[in-house]
C-alpha cells in the first residue's frame, strides 16, 4: 500500500477542504462520496442552503489561498435585526465597528468552489454516488456501493472520515477504542423558506443583518442571498403547540405566519407550497469520546463533533480542524501520535462549542427580546469600545479570533458575570462606572486569559 495514498469518506465542506490539504503535502487522495456531485445536479437533502463564515473558516481556507475568492461571493452581516411582534426593529452589532462582522455564503457554492480547487491540485480523485457501508480498520479496508447498487471493496491505508453526523466511519473508531458516541438530538427542527427580492431585484429588508424573529420557544431566521432573496429558516419543535405537527392541518401554516410574523408574512406568495417542498431538518449534538484508531483512520467535522447551528461555528470549526491537522502534519511524529495529539487538542475545543451552540439556541429565540438581555448587550458594547485590549466577550473571542473554544467559554462566563453585576440599577449602558468596571475586569478577566495563554 502505498504510503502517500488517503481515503476520504465524504466530499462536503470539510472533506472538500481536506482534501486540498492533503494533497499540497503531496498525498494522493482518493474521495468517496454518497450523494451526487453537485457541481452538475442540483441537491436538496434538508441542509441549509447558506452558512456564516467568520475568522476561524476564512484563516484556514487563506492557508490554501481561497480566503479572497470566499469573500468575493459573500455578504457581509454587521449585526443581528431583531423584529419584535408589532414590527418594532432592534439593531445589535455583533463588533465594536463593521469590520468585524460575520458573511453570508451559499454552501453550494463554498463546496463547489473547494471540489474544483481540490481537482486542480491533481492530486484528488473524487467519486460520486458512493455510499460508504462497511470500514475494516483491521484490514484497512472500506466498502462501499455504487449508483448502480453495486459494491466494491478498496484498500484504505490511512482513512479520514468527514463524512457527516451519520458517520460510519466513526461508527468503526469508537468501536475499536471500545468506546460509544453520544448523540443528543434537538426537539426542535427547521424549514427553509425563500424571502423573493423586491420586483426591482432589492433586497426587502436590511441586507447587512442577519435577521432574527424571536418568540420564545420558536424562532424565524434570515440570511441574505447576492441575488437579492433572503433564505429563511424557521426553527420550530416536533411536537406541542406551536409544532411543525400542528402546522399540518389546512390553512394552519399561513394562519401561523400571519399571527407571528406578520411584517413579512405577505411577502412569501409561495409559502405554503415551498413548504411542503423542502424536507423538514433535524438537529444533533455529538460528541465522540475516539476520534482516532491507531495510525489506520481519523474524524473531523461533523463526523467527529455535529453541533447544532446557533452559534454559527459548525463550518468554522470543521476548517479549523483542517487547519490544525496540516499543522501537525507538517512535523516529524509518527502517523499515529499526530492523530492521538489532534485529538487532545481539538476535542475539548469541540464539546465546548457544541454546549455553547446548545445555550445560543435559548439566546436567539427568547432572549434577544428581553429588555434585561438588550441593556446587557449594550453594556457589553460599550465595555469591548471603552476598554479595547482589556474586556473581551465570547462572542467576539469565538467569531473573531482564533481563541481556543474551551477558553472562550470559560471567558464568557466571567465576562458575563461582570457584565450582569454592573446591569443591576442601570438604566442604560451609560449608567455603567467605567472605573468599576475597569476594576472588575483587571480583577476577575484579565488574570485568567493571562494564565490562558
Amino acid at each position: 500500500m502505498p504510503e502517500n495514498r488517503v481515503v476520504l469518506a465524504g466530499a462536503g465542506l470539510v472533506g472538500s477542504l481536506l482534501a486540498i490539504f492533503l494533497a499540497r503535502r503531496g498525498h494522493e487522495v482518493e474521495v468517496l462520496e454518497r450523494r451526487a456531485d453537485l457541481r452538475k445536479e442540483r441537491i436538496r437533502a434538508g441542509r441549509s442552503i447558506n452558512l456564516a463564515i467568520s475568522l476561524r473558516g476564512l484563516h484556514a481556507l487563506a492557508q490554501v489561498g481561497l480566503e479572497e475568492k470566499a469573500l468575493s461571493n459573500a455578504i457581509p452581516m454587521r449585526g443581528r435585526m431583531m423584529h419584535a411582534l408589532d414590527g418594532t426593529l432592534t439593531f445589535q452589532s455583533y463588533g465594536t465597528d463593521d469590520s468585524q462582522c460575520i458573511h453570508s455564503i451559499s454552501r453550494g457554492w463554498l463546496n463547489g468552489m473547494l471540489l474544483d480547487a481540490a481537482e486542480a491540485t491533481g492530486r484528488v480523485k473524487l467519486g460520486f454516488r458512493k455510499r460508504v457501508t462497511a470500514v475494516d480498520l483491521a484490514r484497512r479496508t472500506i466498502r462501499f456501493e455504487d449508483r448502480t447498487g453495486g459494491s466494491a471493496t478498496i484498500e484504505a491505508p490511512v482513512l479520514f472520515g468527514t463524512d457527516g453526523a451519520g458517520s460510519v466511519v466513526r461508527d468503526a473508531v469508537v468501536a475499536a477504542r471500545g468506546a460509544q458516541a453520544a448523540e443528543t438530538p434537538l426537539a426542535h427542527g427547521y424549514k427553509e423558506l425563500t424571502l423573493p427580492p423586491m420586483p426591482n431585484g432589492d433586497w426587502r429588508l436590511e441586507r447587512r443583518a442577519l435577521h432574527i424573529w424571536p418568540r420564545g420557544d420558536f424562532m424565524l431566521i434570515a440570511l441574505p442571498n447576492s441575488d437579492g432573496s433572503f433564505t429563511c429558516t424557521l426553527f420550530l419543535a416536533f411536537e406541542g403547540t406551536p409544532s411543525f405537527a400542528t402546522l399540518e392541518a389546512p390553512d394552519a401554516l399561513r394562519e401561523f405566519f400571519r399571527q407571528q410574523f406578520p411584517d413579512i408574512e405577505p411577502h412569501f406568495p409561495d409559502l405554503e407550497a415551498e413548504f411542503a417542498a423542502h424536507p423538514t431538518g433535524t438537529m444533533v449534538t455529538v460528541k465522540s469520546p475516539a476520534w482516532h484508531a491507531g495510525d489506520a483512520a481519523l474524524l473531523l467535522g461533523d463526523a467527529a463533533h455535529a453541533i447544532v447551528p446557533f452559534f454559527g461555528q459548525g463550518m468554522n470549526c470543521g476548517f479549523e480542524d483542517c487547519e490544525e491537522l496540516d499543522g501537525l502534519l507538517a512535523g516529524s511524529a509518527p502517523r499515529a501520535e499526530t492523530f492521538t495529539r489532534f485529538e487532545e487538542l481539538r476535542r475539548p475545543n469541540a464539546d465546548a462549542i457544541a454546549d455553547m451552540a446548545v445555550e445560543n439556541f435559548v439566546e436567539m429565540r427568547a432572549s434577544t427580546a428581553d429588555p434585561r438581555f438588550l441593556l446587557e448587550k449594550a453594556i457589553e458594547k460599550r465595555l469591548l469600545t471603552e476598554l479595547p485590549g482589556e474586556f473581551v466577550s465570547r462572542y467576539a473571542l469565538v467569531t473573531f479570533s482564533r481563541t481556543p473554544y474551551r477558553t472562550a467559554y470559560k471567558a464568557g462566563r466571567i465576562a458575563q458575570g461582570i457584565v450582569s453585576q454592573l446591569a443591576e440599577g442601570a438604566g442604560s449602558a451609560t449608567d455603567v462606572d467605567l472605573e468599576r468596571a475597569r476594576s472588575l475586569v483587571r480583577e476577575r478577566l484579565t488574570p485568567f486569559l493571562s494564565s490562558a495563554e
